[in-house]
C-alpha cells in the first residue's frame, strides 16, 4: 500500500497528496478498503473530511484536525473562496486560450454513477484556461467555482473535449505511447504486449488555496503531477506535436 504523502500539517489541517487509486473516505460497502480518513486517523486521531476526491483522481486533499477548524474549512468551500485548481490532459485542442463553462449538472436519469449536463441541474462552472496544446491533445488548468460530482469531466465532454482517458466520458481508457509514436519509430518484440502509460481518468488536483482557521493567513499549497500523468506529458512532448 503506498504511503501518506503529507504536505503540510499542524493542530488544525492537514494537507495531503492523494495516489489515484486511494479513497478518500471509507467504502459504503467495504469499509475495510484503504482509505485516507482511516489512515489519518491511525496517524493523528481525530479526523474531518472537508472535501472527496474521485478515487481515480490524484492529487491535493485536506482534512480537519478539529471541529471548529471543520466548520471553518466547510463554510469556505460553502462560500467559494477556496481555490481548486486541476490539471488534465483533453482531446483536441481548445479553440480559445482561456474561458468558462457554465453548465447545470445533474444525475443521469437511466445510468447510475454518470452525470449530465442538463437545465434542471445544479449551477456548475469550471474556468480553464490551456497550458500547453499538442496535435490531438490540450493540457488544461481547470479552475472549479462548484464542486459537483465528475463536474470537470462532464463539463469538457458537453463542449466536446472529454478527457484524454476516461472510461465513463471519454473516448479511450487508457492511453498508449504508439497513439503518439509513428509506427516506424514504435515497434514491440515478439510476443510483446503494449503497456498504458496511464490508465485511469486523467485527473490530478494541482493546488489548494484556503484561508487557515485560525491564523487567517491564506495558505496555498501544490501536489507534483504524479508518475503515469508526467509519463503522457513527457511523451506528447516529444512525439504529441
Amino acid at each position: 500500500m503506498k504511503k501518506l504523502e503529507i504536505l503540510h500539517a499542524d493542530d488544525q489541517i492537514v494537507l495531503i497528496n492523494k495516489a489515484s487509486g486511494m479513497l478518500s473516505i471509507p467504502d459504503r460497502y467495504a469499509p475495510e478498503k484503504p482509505n485516507l480518513l482511516t489512515l489519518l486517523k491511525n496517524k493523528y486521531g481525530d479526523i474531518y473530511t472537508v472535501h472527496r476526491l474521485d478515487k481515480e483522481t490524484s492529487g491535493i486533499l485536506v482534512y480537519a484536525r478539529t471541529e471548529e477548524a471543520h466548520k471553518h474549512l466547510s463554510k469556505q468551500f460553502q462560500e467559494r473562496t477556496v481555490d481548486k485548481i486541476y490539471l488534465t490532459l483533453v482531446d483536441g485542442q481548445l479553440h480559445e486560450p482561456e474561458g468558462t463553462i457554465d453548465k447545470p449538472i445533474a444525475p443521469h436519469p437511466h445510468i447510475s454513477g454518470k452525470m449530465i449536463v442538463t437545465p434542471k441541474g445544479k449551477e456548475s462552472r469550471t474556468d480553464w484556461k490551456a497550458v500547453e496544446i499538442f496535435k490531438n491533445f490540450t493540457l488544461v488548468e481547470a479552475n472549479i467555482k462548484t464542486g459537483r460530482t465528475h463536474q470537470i469531466r462532464v463539463h469538457f465532454e458537453a463542449m466536446g473535449y472529454p478527457l484524454a482517458v476516461d472510461s465513463k466520458y471519454g473516448r479511450r481508457e487508457a492511453f498508449l505511447l504508439s497513439e503518439i509514436k509513428s509506427k516506424k519509430k514504435y515497434r514491440l518484440g515478439k510476443d510483446q504486449e503494449e503497456r498504458p502509460l496511464l490508465s485511469r481518468s486523467i485527473l490530478h488536483a494541482f493546488r489548494l488555496t484556503l484561508t487557515h482557521p485560525t491564523t487567517g493567513e491564506r495558505l496555498s499549497q501544490e501536489a507534483p503531477l504524479p508518475k503515469d500523468f508526467r509519463a503522457v506529458v513527457q511523451q506528447l512532448r516529444k512525439w504529441g506535436n
